[in-house]
């Protein structure tokens, strides 16, 4: 299967100069689905929606992604940000991870356990029952047309920044922390600063911790479970123990918080790490919604396929009136 995922592992002639090169832009998402769409009029077959055709399709979107996505914060980087234009070609020996980290990379270096650690995060990531761009995939696709469109769509409702951008308010939370506390690591400056958070004293006045609480893992959340342990042995290995120090200690006052306010038990979710992760990486916070998105697009493809099937059909939402009636009034007396 890594064998089969290398052989789609490229792009058409031209695509990069053409398509991501033509018009570079920092939200890389807006660029993501454009360039999807795009590979629509490379496909001699993409309004074939068999089974086995849409497969072909989803393995080809799954793999050239991160290619797309890395060529075109490089893009960015260049011809926006003046910095010098690195593309390298991706290798058909290295997985997913490691093409990503080696693509991003000018020296092309990054070690095991980088890999292992991006690998896993990405794995985590890949899907999650029906949330918005699953449920957008599956919405577009009973329509009957074709998987480009498909999955534009769900990359577009990723990118709303309720549901593709928690990991970075995280990371941005953290940041305001060690801005505003002394001791990051200390329960005592960290409970004044959170209860201030919730107080929508302090961060951005919305009076929430960003990473905290989920909408169907009430006890854990057991893909943060997972990520923490990565996260604990890359920051051993970057010697950043006390920015992990302070992320446990956050979670633990945070629970706390959290749980003594609503009286229920509150856990962390996975993008309380995934975005520390990121970082101690060195990806840039532009590439933390696009990683979701190649994580998520073997998720989509799933449901895609599971829409498709033989007892598929429109998917037309109840929608209830609550407007009270009202009587007709006339253009001339408005």
């Amino acid at each position: 299967f890594s064998d089969l995922l290398a052989s789609y592992r490229t792009l058409p002639d031209g695509f990069v100069r053409d398509i991501i090169m033509r018009a570079p832009t920092a939200d890389l998402m807006n660029l993501l689905a454009r360039c999807v769409l795009t590979l629509y009029s490379y496909d001699t077959n993409a309004n074939d929606i068999s089974l086995p055709n849409v497969m072909a399709q989803c393995l080809h979107l799954i793999s050239v992604l991160p290619m797309i996505t890395i060529y075109s914060y490089h893009s960015y980087n260049h011809f926006i940000g003046g910095h010098s234009l690195v593309i390298n070609m991706p290798s058909r020996s290295q997985s997913m991870a490691e093409n990503i980290l080696y693509l991003l990379r000018a020296d092309k270096q990054y070690t095991e356990l980088e890999a292992r650690a991006l690998d896993a995060a990405l794995i985590l990531h890949a899907d999650h029952g029906s949330n918005n761009s699953t449920f957008t995939n599956h919405v577009v696709s009973s329509t009957g047309t074709d998987t480009y469109s498909a999955m534009a769509a769900s990359l577009c409702a990723l990118k709303g920044p309720r549901h593709g951008g928690a990991n970075i308010k995280v990371v941005e939370m953290m940041a305001d922390l060690k801005s505003h506390v002394g001791d990051p690591t200390d329960e005592g400056q960290v409970r004044e600063y959170l209860q201030a958070v919730l107080d929508k004293k302090a961060l951005d006045g919305l009076g929430l911790i960003y990473g905290m609480g989920h909408a169907v893992y009430s006890l854990s959340d057991p893909r943060a479970e997972v990520l923490r342990g990565f996260v604990r042995d890359i920051s051993k290995e970057k010697e950043l123990n006390r920015e992990m120090d302070m992320y446990l200690t956050v979670e633990k006052v945070a629970k706390e918080l959290l749980t003594a306010r609503t009286g229920k038990p509150v856990a962390v979710n996975v993008d309380f790490y995934s975005g520390f992760l990121y970082d101690m990486l060195g990806l840039p916070k532009e590439l933390y919604t696009p990683l979701f998105a190649i994580a998520r697009m073997a998720g989509w493809s799933a449901h895609r396929m599971e829409e498709l099937g033989e007892n598929s059909k429109i998917i037309r939402p109840a929608c209830k009136c609550i407007e009270k009636r009202r009587p007709y009034v006339p253009m001339s007396e408005r």
